[in-house]
């Protein structure tokens, strides 16, 4: 049996069915997914944002994907739904939370305690009837402060071009500028500058400070300079260049040729006085190389005398007490009764 239409309801369907495709069109081509670049400090705030306008479409679900230097492959992480909320996929981190509004089509999320793991991509994903799935990308670049210190090598008085420092900042994202403000030394001094970058994307920057260890060059006062994108200031780091050197008596012979003894590998002080302060060096040599080692000793006069001094008082008050209580508790009468 065949069924007949009349041509008016025919044309009818055609007209809606035209209408509907022609919104559905025009909604696609007004509607916007807003996001944008996000760039966060390690250990800070990030806020991804997410938000559709220009539509008055349904929105039944928000969907948020991430490609990460934890997570390379780009899977759902978090849903939101207008019942369910917030719903994690493929397991929980509480340090998202959702702080849009679903009503006003807002999937925007707050990530707190940001780590160089979360830097990557992450798309947003509305669905709206009857447009479909509409999304954006925000990419989330992380800026890591590098730890910063000056290194003294402990330089001794010499006519040759030795380390005097190294200023060190290290693990930053972006490299950091490392420099040095030597002030009146000019050409006295020179400078080197490495970097080494690792596979998480941050870089230790080292400058070294080279100079010949004078007299004159003694108690200069130079400033390391750590600058970069990863600090929202410029870092100064004080530095008192110190040339150390060893004493001699009125025959131009060394004070430790009498107050040390060398016995292999060991140096014995023979005398803790103030005369031995000063710094110790070491070399260690085999067929395959060799090694120096350093050590700063520092002597305060009667340190010694005080310290036994101290010693004995305390002993004398420890012995005095324990005899009191022995007194006191009886335990001395009965031990000579028995």
């Amino acid at each position: 049996m065949t069924c007949h239409y009349p041509m008016t309801h025919l044309l009818s369907c055609i007209f809606c069915s035209f209408l509907l495709l022609f919104f559905s069109i025009f909604s696609k081509l007004t509607l916007q997914v807003i996001g944008g670049r996000v760039t966060a400090v390690q250990g800070g705030t990030a806020i991804l944002p997410c938000h559709v306008t220009d539509t008055n479409d349904d929105l039944t679900q928000i969907t948020w994907q991430r490609k990460t230097r934890k997570n390379p492959h780009n899977d759902n992480f978090i849903t939101i739904q207008p019942r369910n909320g917030l719903q994690f996929v493929n397991g929980r981190d509480d340090r998202f939370k959702y702080v849009g509004n679903f009503n006003n089509k807002n999937g925007t999320l707050q990530l707190s305690n940001v780590a160089l793991k979360d830097e990557g991509s992450y798309t947003c994903i509305f669905t709206l009837f009857p447009s479909g799935n509409q999304k954006i990308e925000i990419p989330l670049n992380l800026l890591v402060p590098p730890f910063t210190s000056v290194k003294d090598n402990l330089p001794t008085l010499g006519t040759e071009e030795v380390l005097f420092a190294t200023c060190t900042a290290a693990g930053s994202k972006p490299p950091a500028e490392v420099r040095w403000l030597t002030g009146a030394l000019g050409d006295k001094v020179r400078t080197t500058t490495n970097s080494t970058q690792y596979d998480n994307g941050t870089t230790t920057t080292v400058s070294s400070l080279f100079g010949v260890p004078t007299r004159e060059i003694n108690g200069h006062q130079i400033q390391c300079v750590i600058s970069g994108d990863s600090l929202s200031a410029e870092e100064t780091l004080a530095f008192t260049i110190q040339v150390y050197s060893i004493s001699e008596d009125s025959s131009g012979q060394s004070l430790l040729e009498s107050a040390v003894k060398v016995d292999g590998a060991n140096l014995q002080l023979l005398s803790l006085t103030s005369d031995l302060n000063g710094l110790y060096q070491c070399e260690a040599s085999n067929a395959y190389g060799s090694k120096h080692g350093q050590l700063y000793v520092h002597v305060t006069s009667g340190t010694s005398r005080v310290a036994w001094a101290l010693f004995l008082v305390l002993l004398s008050l420890n012995v005095g007490a324990a005899a009191w209580y022995f007194y006191k508790s009886g335990r001395f009468k009965r031990y000579f009764e028995q």
